[in-house]
């Protein structure tokens, strides 16, 4: 059987990647992804065939792995952080469908775990994953789904929260929050998560709709009972109360 293995490489650290992912990753002959993350990867697989498409060609990349698998070259196809989660696993198994190749998919440390570790614990009870890029959801269904989860009194991590185009999009997920938040809920934003230049910040969600955040950063909003201690985003599970 032709194998196609769709691996999570974490958030870019080697250190970070799991101990499967590395040795699915040696085991293969070609290495698919975006440009960014084939340079996450290919100071350790110096020896690989490489195949890389830009963004926005996901489609084109996922066609050329599955080509490559069917050529009977060991073939993995590369996401950051986990490859389930806004990542390519969902892609080639929809386009993967009935033809003749084994397809793995290795998990690698999604950026909301990652992330979470750089601030401490912000996600120690329930918790939601949102992206307010509206590149393939659109705003009105990111907007209910935050304003669900707020009314919820879930923690969020937000993905994608800003970029060139969408320059106030965290500014509009605050003010949707703050419908059912206090302005004083305890929030916190990590930037560059395994990377040169890592760096946290722990603030209020009145304070995070003006927080500068770009493509780089994940964002981080507690519920009603997250509070900071030492300088770290914790959100109690409760069992000290038991």
């Amino acid at each position: 059987m032709n194998k196609l293995y769709v691996i999570g490489i974490g958030p870019g650290d080697p250190e970070a990647m799991t101990l499967r992912a590395m040795k699915a990753l040696a085991a293969c002959d070609v290495i698919a992804g975006y440009g960014v993350y084939v340079d996450l990867v290919k100071p350790l697989y110096p020896q690989k065939e490489y195949l890389v498409t830009p963004m926005r060609q996901e489609t084109e990349r996922c066609r050329l792995a599955i080509e490559s698998a069917l050529a009977g070259k060991t073939t993995a196809m590369i996401s950051s952080g986990d490859a389930g989660v806004y990542g390519m696993a969902g892609l080639i198994l929809e386009m993967a469908q009935g033809q003749d190749v084994d397809v793995e998919v290795v998990p690698g440390v999604t950026a909301a775990l990652s992330g979470a570790a750089v601030l401490g614990a912000p996600l120690g009870h329930d918790f939601a994953v949102v992206s307010l890029s509206d590149l393939l959801t659109p705003w009105e269904k990111i907007e209910k789904r935050l304003e669900l989860a707020a009314q919820a009194d879930l923690c969020l991590a937000i993905y994608n929260p800003a970029s060139h185009r969408r320059a106030d999009y965290l500014k509009r997920a605050c003010e949707i929050i703050l419908r059912h938040a206090s302005p004083e809920t305890v929030c916190g934003a990590a930037r560059n998560i395994g990377r040169p230049g890592e760096a946290m910040s722990v603030m209020t969600l009145k304070e995070l709709a003006d927080y500068p955040a770009d493509m780089f950063t994940t964002v981080f909003v507690g519920n009603s009972q997250t509070r900071v201690i030492d300088g770290k985003m914790v959100t109690p599970r409760g069992y000290k109360d038991v």
